[in-house]
């Protein structure tokens, strides 16, 4: 098994039509990202270079965009420049030392987004992604696709849900996804997700497109949610800037991808109860073979133990969270006495029926380790034992693989360490 390629792959929905109001439209193939305004947020790196050049981790911002559009099928991007363009230009040239072609319209530096988007109208496919050269989100183009398809409708917009209250809200959607109030200003009551662009788009979004100079979210997304044509991709990950000074070192942390695997627990490191039945003291508690050893082998290696748990145990009166803390407490000690470590437990104590976001099949847990770890989700691998481990990360777009009767920790460990090429010791 290649531990890189688990994942729940989807390839008939590239090949999917969107049918929109009487047109049909191919997935697209072409990113245009707006990145031609002044930083003054970044200043004062922004004073030699645009936002898109800012530096994190030794590399421009925009090089991350663009490899990400690369690896997720687009062939062509559309930078639309205006402050200092040069810089951008004389890095990027044609786009072929990136494996993509990239192509320039140039605005004034003060000029406001919908101008640009005019200015390079005949440079725009029917249906494109737009980006903002400010935003990082870990996209998966496929299901993007999928649900463009579905929801039929001239515009998609991706919005972060912002439970955690991250930024300001901008918008308001219905049951079903779709924009109902898109505000810019965040001036509307109750705005709560946040547009933070890797939005699909037709020409029929474009058809409202002013003469005058304004901010295209204004232009477009505001009209559009009011017609009820403007649909949501809505996701609990959470997104990377270098729009202000304030959140490039979350932005650097999370570049960094420091190597995690996210484990459940019962099944996968002990043995796992009955149904219905819990580890409820450690003198229940039974390390599986070789768990203790593949901790050890991935603490050696550099990699972040993070585990993921259901414990239904602390709402059914089984234990009290005083005893599963006592019982990691006990697990993580002799985990590191044998040279392993466990960097962070999350537990869901709700029963079956509580109707929680964090019980596993749900993906809750896992969103809660990225924002707290800077991970990115769609490069982090979740080992489980169960279907409901397998269903989480599917909705959390985490790598899974999982242990079987065959197949424990450690050899899963193992294959891991060889694909990445680490010695094991």
């Amino acid at each position: 098994m290649n531990i890189g390629l688990v994942r729940s792959a989807r390839p008939e929905e590239e090949q999917r039509l969107a049918r929109v109001e009487g047109c049909t439209y191919s997935r697209p193939r072409q990113a245009v990202i707006l990145a031609g305004g002044r930083g003054t947020r970044m200043q004062p790196i922004t004073l030699d270079r645009p936002k898109p050049m800012v530096p994190v981790l030794g590399r421009p911002f925009l090089e991350y965009q663009i490899e990400q559009l690369r690896q997720e099928g687009f062939e062509r991007v559309l930078l639309l420049l205006g402050y200092l363009p040069n810089v951008v230009i004389d890095h990027f040239g044609d786009g072929s030392r990136f494996g993509i072609k990239i192509e320039y319209a140039v605005t004034g530096a003060d000029d406001l987004t919908s101008s640009r988007i005019s200015n390079a109208r005949n440079l725009i496919d029917p249906c494109f992604m737009l980006l903002y050269c400010d935003n990082y989100w870990p996209m998966r183009m496929e299901r993007m696709w999928q649900q463009f398809c579905a929801a039929a409708k001239p515009g998609m917009i991706t919005v972060y849900s912002n439970r955690d209250g991250f930024s300001r809200g901008s918008v308001i959607l219905d049951s079903e996804n779709n924009v109902t109030v898109f505000d810019r200003s965040r001036l509307t009551p109750g705005l709560q997700g946040v547009e933070i662009s890797y939005a699909i788009l037709t020409d029929l979004a474009l058809e409202l497109l002013p003469d005058k100079d304004t901010l295209f979210e204004e232009a477009i997304y505001t009209p559009l949610a009011t017609q009820r044509r403007l649909a949501a991709y809505v996701s609990e990950h959470c997104y990377y800037s270098v729009g202000s000074i304030q959140r490039l070192p979350a932005t650097e942390r999370f570049m960094k991808h420091e190597k995690t695997v996210l484990v459940d627990r019962d099944g996968v490191l002990n043995r796992k109860p009955p149904r219905a039945h819990y580890v409820c003291s450690y003198d229940q508690w039974e390390w599986l073979e070789g768990s203790k050893e593949a901790l050890a082998l991935l603490h050696r290696a550099g990699y972040r133990v993070i585990v993921v748990s259901n414990q239904a145990g602390i709402a059914r009166g089984a234990m009290t969270s005083t005893d599963l803390e006592s019982i990691h407490q006990r697990m993580c000690a002799e985990a590191a006495a044998a040279g392993g470590k466990i960097t962070a437990i999350y537990h869901c104590p709700h029963g079956w029926d509580d109707g929680c976001a964090c019980r596993k099949p749900k993906p809750g847990m896992l969103y809660e380790a990225q924002r707290e770890f800077d991970l990115d989700l769609t490069r982090t691998l979740f080992i489980g034992d169960d279907e409901r481990d397998r269903q989480a990360a599917d909705a959390a777009d985490c790598l899974y693989a999982q242990v079987s009767d065959g197949c424990s920790l450690l050899d899963l460990t193992r294959q891991l360490l060889e694909q990445q090429g680490h010695r094991q010791t």
